[in-house]
C-alpha cells in the first residue's frame, strides 16, 4: 500500500511540475493542445521583459532551448528572455516540460477584399468567397526537430433566414475555415440580401486584439430562393357529415375541400410564383399568384406543386390533398325531444354534389322538403309535432364520383314518455 501511494504521488507531483509554466506580457497558452509539446505560448509583442516563469515549488530548476538541450540558459525559475519561434525545455528536478513560444505579431494576417462570385445562376445553393488576403503560416517544432504547421480557425458570418415553426426568423450564420487552404465555399447560400465577414484568426480571438483582423463585403444581393406551402382548411361544423374538414390543418376529407395554399417564400428575393395541381398525373390547373386558394370537389389524390424563382434560382414545394369517395346512410328511427340527442331526421353523408329530401305520411301528404344534407326533419308539420309511427322518405342524391345515392324507405319517430 506505501508503494502504491509513492507512486500516485510521484504522478501528482509529475502533473504539477508540467503544469506550472506561465508568462509575463500579453499573451495566450494552450496546454497539451499541439501534439509532441506540452504548452503553446502565443504572445503579442515579445520584448526585453517577456519571460517565461516556472511558479512550482522544485528545487533544482533549468531551461534549455530545443536546437541546445545540453546547455542551460538559465537556472532560475523566471530570469531570461525568450524569442519568436523559439522551443524551451524546463527541467525541474528531472521532470522535463516542452514550451513553443510565438510573437503573433510576426503573423498577422492582411486582409485586402471579399467579394462573392460574380456569377449569380450558380449561387443558389452554395458561393464561391474570392478573399484576397495575405495569411502567413504559423509553425512550431518538437524537442526532436519535427516540424509542425498550426491550422489558422477564421471566423466567416453573414446573415440569412430560417424557416422555424412555421415562420421566417432572420439568422446569423456562422462557420469555421482554416486558412489559407480551404476558405472557398458559403456551404448556404443567403435567403436574404447580406454582408459577408471573416475574421480572426483563434489567436487574435484568444488575445482580444481591438480591433480583430478582418474583412467585410460589399452588401450582397441574394438569389437563392425557398418556399414552404402552409395550408389552411375552410371548416365545417355539421356533426352529420362524415370525414368533414373540421379543423383547418387538415389535407384530407369530404368535399368540397376548400383550402388556402400560401406560399410562404422569402421575398423579395423570390419574385416569381407557379402554382400547379395534378391529379393522377395529370395538370388540371395552373396560377401565377403568390399565394392559392381552390377548391376540391371531386374524389381522389391531388399534388399540389409551387415553384418560386427569382430570375436565377428556382425551388418546389408540395402537397397531397385527399378527397374522399362519396356515401350516404339513412337511419331508421329517429326521437324528437328536448334531450338534444337524435332529435333530427338527418342523413350521415360524405362527399355529396347534390341532395333533396322528401318525408311524406302514410296517406301520401308531403310534409316537409329540403336540399342542404347538413339539415333534417324534425318531426312537425306546418310547426306542429305529428304523432309516433312510420314516415315516408324520399332521397335523391348524387356523389362526386357522380355514384347515385338515391333512395327510399320508412323512419320511424318515436317520441319519449313525458314524465
Amino acid at each position: 500500500m506505501k508503494k502504491l501511494l509513492l507512486i500516485i504521488t510521484g504522478i501528482i507531483c509529475v502533473l504539477n511540475l508540467q503544469a506550472q509554466v506561465t508568462a509575463t506580457g500579453v499573451y495566450k497558452s494552450y496546454k497539451d493542445t499541439y501534439q509532441g509539446i506540452d504548452y503553446l505560448f502565443v504572445f503579442y509583442g515579445i520584448d526585453a521583459s517577456t519571460s517565461l516563469k516556472y511558479t512550482g515549488a522544485g528545487t533544482s530548476v533549468n531551461w534549455y532551448r530545443f536546437s541546445d538541450p545540453a546547455s542551460s540558459i538559465s537556472n532560475q525559475p523566471e530570469n531570461f528572455n525568450v524569442e519568436n519561434a523559439t522551443g524551451y525545455i524546463l527541467d525541474v528536478d528531472g521532470v522535463k516540460t516542452t514550451v513553443w513560444v510565438i510573437d503573433y505579431k510576426n503573423y498577422l494576417p492582411v486582409f485586402n477584399s471579399l467579394v462573392p462570385q460574380d456569377k449569380p445562376g450558380e449561387q443558389c445553393k452554395s458561393l464561391t468567397l474570392n478573399l484576397q488576403s495575405s495569411v502567413p503560416l504559423i509553425e512550431y517544432q518538437t524537442p526532436g526537430g519535427v516540424t509542425h504547421t498550426i491550422a489558422r480557425k477564421f471566423k466567416l458570418t453573414y446573415n440569412s433566414k430560417s424557416w422555424t415553426s412555421g415562420a421566417w426568423k432572420d439568422v446569423e450564420i456562422s462557420a469555421q475555415y482554416t486558412l489559407p487552404d480551404n476558405l472557398t465555399y458559403v456551404d448556404e447560400a443567403p435567403l436574404c440580401d447580406t454582408k459577408f465577414k471573416i475574421e480572426g484568426d483563434q489567436f487574435a480571438t484568444d488575445l482580444n486584439l481591438s480591433p480583430v483582423p478582418s474583412v467585410e463585403s460589399a452588401l450582397y444581393t441574394a438569389v437563392a430562393v425557398e418556399a414552404h406551402i402552409v395550408t389552411t382548411a375552410s371548416t365545417r361544423d355539421a356533426l352529420n357529415e362524415d370525414e368533414r374538414p373540421s379543423a383547418t390543418t387538415v389535407k384530407s376529407g369530404s368535399a368540397p375541400l376548400d383550402i388556402l395554399f400560401e406560399s410562404n417564400a422569402n421575398v423579395p428575393v423570390a419574385s416569381y410564383y407557379s402554382w400547379e395541381i395534378f391529379k393522377d398525373g395529370s395538370l388540371l390547373y395552373t396560377r401565377n399568384d403568390k399565394d392559392q386558394r381552390y377548391t376540391f370537389d371531386v374524389d381522389g389524390t391531388y399534388k399540389v406543386k409551387l415553384t418560386v424563382n427569382s430570375g436565377y434560382c428556382t425551388y418546389a414545394d408540395s402537397v397531397e390533398i385527399v378527397v374522399s369517395v362519396s356515401a350516404l346512410q339513412v337511419p331508421v328511427v329517429f326521437t324528437p325531444g328536448d334531450d338534444g340527442y337524435n332529435d333530427e331526421f338527418k342523413v350521415a353523408y360524405r362527399s355529396l354534389k347534390s341532395f333533396k329530401c322528401w318525408i311524406f305520411n302514410r296517406w301520401g301528404r308531403q310534409l316537409y322538403y329540403w336540399n342542404d344534407p347538413q339539415k333534417g326533419w324534425d318531426g312537425t308539420y306546418k310547426g306542429k309535432p305529428v304523432s309516433t309511427g312510420g314516415y315516408l322518405y324520399v332521397i335523391e342524391a348524387v356523389g362526386i364520383d357522380n355514384v347515385n345515392h338515391s333512395t327510399k324507405g320508412v323512419v320511424n319517430l318515436i317520441r319519449p314518455n313525458k314524465k
